[in-house]
């Protein structure tokens, strides 16, 4: 018995946990006739689902393809790809959609798929990069067909019904997503079967309360799927052979509608989403007694926005810390963390997930004692074993021994807790004092005028760099600026504390929404040989 209901079976098959298609097809032995993915009003078993991959798989060995490549929104359709490539004994590649044509182009080159599938909004931009595409690109498929371009329906069933030959490898690379390069050109991250799948062992041993599925749990996921947000939420659903639903992309309405008409009980959000959920005006009235948890990560989780969606939802939270790199969360604070009073601990990362190691290293790469700030490590059996066709970026930042810097600057605590300050490169230096910009964003976001916020260093003469804070202003309100360097006064140390405000109507972001403080330093840093003063 578990929370109160009888089991035949476990939830996870952990011999089943060795590739994505043996889940699958335990899931079809499994529970045949439940629902695996609901997609705009269109509902798949986990028996049609497995026999879907077998297709995909069949249709890619017609051609002898292995490398897959998805420009689209979320669908159903995607994830079929996803299995049956590796089924296939290939690797999947979703695109980033909100890329630029151009941007999409060089993913595109970088991957060198054989096989390009097209969500039915973008045949113009394939259009416009078509002269582009790499000269082993076999053909293109369409969501919904085309003239030019055969549908995936039609393409999928050409791959027969039969079950196929299984060469799924653990070791075998079976996805790559594309980092955001918010630093450079984007790096192709390679995962496989043996990453995305070797954390459900560790925590199904270890019995999590906050991880324990029921069979009616219902998984939405509304996160990108070119992303692990999305595609990692995918897989927990899929491992726990729970019905998912998934949304063509988020959106505050989409999100309540799920809660409400499918009864979502788990999801992974961003902390912008969870905010355009229960600030959404549907919200105050909406009905979320279906949500059991809601995890968030990507970004830091105002303490003033975690209460405002502790008390609406009424649900557990739960906080995760993890890259592309890791295959998602490698640290977690668990619910029985989360103090809506606030707490040392609601800082925090968590602490680290079953069979992952993190330590904090100094720029010599030796390992800093608790409570000291320098780069976080982090060893796992998630981690990468590297960049596609890139062995100098992951030199760059994996040592032999398994080691991944993350680029991120942080200390652990005597109890085990992460404690993230910040992106290395976004460090302020003011007066020989260090401050970490997403401390002072956390402080000025309770701010009752103030939408969004972005802190960054700007010169000064006196103190080598002065804190500045950039901030949009909530809908029907307006920004007082010293009222904001007063509010932070109030929370913070005062080398904190930033010396000007600007308001601005919207930030700077790239395609996938990520935030471009490189943007709003610019002006400032202009004409510089260096961008530290």
């Amino acid at each position: 018995m578990r929370n109160g209901q009888l089991w035949e079976e476990p939830v996870i098959e952990v011999d089943a946990l060795t590739t994505l298609s043996a889940l699958s097809r335990a899931n079809a032995r499994r529970a045949p006739d439940r629902v695996a993915m609901r997609f705009e009003g269109r509902d798949t078993t986990f028996a049609e689902f497995d026999s879907h991959a077998s297709s995909v798989a069949g249709a890619l060995e017609r051609t002898g393809a292995t490398r897959i490549a998805y420009l689209g929104k979320n669908s159903d359709w995607a994830f079929e790809l996803y299995i049956g490539a590796g089924r296939a004994g290939g690797v999947f590649a979703p695109v980033n959609w909100r890329l630029a044509p151009r941007e999409v182009a060089q993913i595109v080159q970088t991957f060198e798929p054989d096989v390009l599938f097209v969500g039915r909004e973008f045949h113009d931009v394939v259009r416009e990069i078509s002269d582009e595409l790499p000269a082993n690109l076999r053909f293109v498929a369409m969501e919904g067909g085309h003239e030019a371009w055969p549908s995936y329906e039609d393409w999928r069933e050409a791959g027969g019904v039969e079950p196929c030959i299984d060469h799924a490898q653990p070791e075998r690379p079976a996805l790559v997503l594309f980092t955001s390069g918010t630093t450079g050109l984007p790096k192709g991250v390679t995962l496989t079967h043996f990453n995305l799948l070797s954390q459900r062992v560790t925590s199904a041993a270890a019995n999590f309360s906050y991880d324990n599925w029921l069979d009616d749990d219902v998984n939405l996921v509304a996160m990108p799927v070119a992303h692990i947000g999305g595609v990692g939420a995918w897989n927990l659903g899929f491992a726990n052979a729970c019905a998912t639903v998934i949304t063509r992309e988020f959106g505050a309405e989409s999100t309540i509608d799920a809660i409400e008409k499918d009864r979502a009980s788990r999801m992974f959000l961003v902390p912008a989403a969870v905010q355009m959920v229960v600030r959404h005006p549907r919200a105050t009235s909406a009905d979320f007694s279906a949500v059991r948890s809601i995890f968030y990560g990507a970004a830091p989780m105002p303490l003033e926005l975690l209460r405002e969606a502790m008390a609406l939802i009424g649900c557990e939270f739960a906080q995760v810390y993890g890259m592309t790199e890791t295959t998602g969360t490698v640290t977690i604070l668990m619910p029985e963390d989360h103090d809506p009073a606030g707490s040392p601990r609601m800082l925090s990362a968590g602490k680290a997930m079953p069979g992952a190691e993190i330590c904090i290293l100094n720029p010599e790469g030796e390992k800093l004692p608790p409570g000291a700030i320098g780069e976080v490590a982090i060893r796992s059996t998630t981690v990468m074993p590297g960049y596609w066709n890139n062995e100098d970026a992951t030199r760059a930042v994996k040592s032999d021994d398994g080691w991944l810097r993350s680029g991120d600057a942080g200390y652990i605590d005597e109890d085990g807790y992460v404690f993230i300050h910040d992106r290395i490169k976004d460090m302020i230096v003011s007066g020989a004092e260090n401050v970490y910009p997403a401390e002072v964003e956390n402080a000025i976001f309770g701010h009752p005028d103030v939408g969004e916020v972005a802190v960054i260093g700007i010169p000064d003469d006196d103190w080598g760099e002065a804190v500045k804070a950039i901030v949009t202003a909530r809908p029907g309100h307006t920004v007082d600026q010293q009222s904001v360097i007063d509010w932070a006064r109030q929370r913070l140390a005062g080398f904190k504390c930033p010396k000007t405000v600007d308001v601005v109507a919207q930030m700077p972001r790239n395609a996938t929404g990520k935030l471009l403080k490189r943007e709003l330093r610019k002006p400032y840093w202009e004409g510089r040989a260096r961008q530290v003063n």
